[in-house]
């Protein structure tokens, strides 16, 4: 018995030791700079013009005037409604596709092409897509083409009239559906992968006994696979959460930095960029702090609406 103990002693200390490469990159990428970060928060700290004011301590003068501006509650609105807007089509589409790609009896061919080319937007730069719906959707874009033909084709002007290009990115509303697009594009083939997996792993006899019950299509999905994925949706759910309250590249580069129209696609990040362009580490830190602290706050109520308080989840 001793030996066997040994033995086990002697295995643990491997698993320690190969700990030991992630425990010091996350305290010196992680941890440090977040102790950094909060302390910047109490400091005024910016620069001015070619003379670099602080580190003076302030306090919580720089959390007042975080919320004194009124900007930063029209950020924070503006980067929710984005990722709302995205996130909603996102989990619909792949959980459609998931079920698709799961259910035997349909029987579809070319299943591994079509999830490979379902994930391929995933791995596109989210700068390169921007420029690319920059370009798509420009005055003298393509899509301002297309329907200037199609205004042609239905008589609705004639080849006299001068046809008036689109801008969207003028408008409130359709800046934000590119913003939210693109976002859904590039992420419901991470999601309808996770949601296939979790699919895929569920018993098929669960299914078989439904049947047998006389359970419709729609009453299993609803009271079989859905309340199985829920671990995975909450994980989906979370994580595109983080994801969209740290929605920088797409915005800054179809607005080109400047959140047009009148700041309506401006989002918290962005908001961040600046004061840190301009090496204000005091405003900076104090972003950053209120920003974590929301992103704790949404995901603990994202696991408390989606717990397990339902008639099956009570112990």
């Amino acid at each position: 018995m001793k030996k066997k103990g040994k033995s086990v002693v002697s295995y643990n200390k491997w698993g320690y030791i190969f700990l030991i490469p992630f425990t010091v990159a996350f305290v010196v990428f992680q941890f440090i700079p977040l102790l950094n970060t909060i302390k910047n928060s109490f400091f005024e700290h910016y620069r001015d013009g070619l003379e670099i004011i602080g580190p003076n301590w302030v306090g919580l003068k720089n959390y007042q005037k975080l919320f004194s501006d009124g900007n930063f509650m029209t950020y924070l609105k503006n980067t929710m409604i984005m990722w709302i807007m995205g996130f909603i089509p996102q989990i619909i589409i792949s959980l459609l596709f998931a079920a698709w790609f799961s259910d035997p009896s349909l029987r579809l061919k070319g299943q591994r092409f079509f999830k490979t080319v379902i994930y391929l937007p995933n791995l596109i730069m989210a700068s390169a897509f921007s420029m690319l719906f920059f370009t798509l959707f420009s005055t003298v874009g393509p899509i301002n083409d297309i329907m200037k033909n199609i205004q042609l084709a239905s008589g609705a002007i004639s080849s006299a009239d001068a046809y008036v290009p689109y801008d969207f990115l003028a408008h409130t509303g359709s800046v934000r559906g590119l913003v939210a697009g693109m976002n859904c594009l590039m992420w419901f083939g991470n999601t309808t992968i996770l949601l296939l997996a979790g699919m895929m792993g569920i018993d098929t006899t669960l299914f078989e006994a439904a049947e047998v019950d006389g359970a419709t299509a729609k009453q299993i999905f609803w009271r079989i696979t859905l309340p199985i994925l829920r671990p995975i949706l909450i994980y989906v759910m979370v994580t595109s959460l983080i994801g969209g309250l740290q929605m920088f590249d797409v915005p800054q580069i179809l607005t080109d930095g400047s959140g047009a129209p009148n700041n309506t696609a401006t989002t918290l990040i962005m908001h961040l960029n600046k004061h840190l362009y301009s090496k204000n580490y005091g405003m900076g830190g104090a972003l950053s702090v209120i920003l974590f602290i929301i992103t704790a706050i949404l995901s603990f109520i994202v696991f408390k609406f989606s717990g397990n308080n339902d008639k099956y989840g009570k112990k």
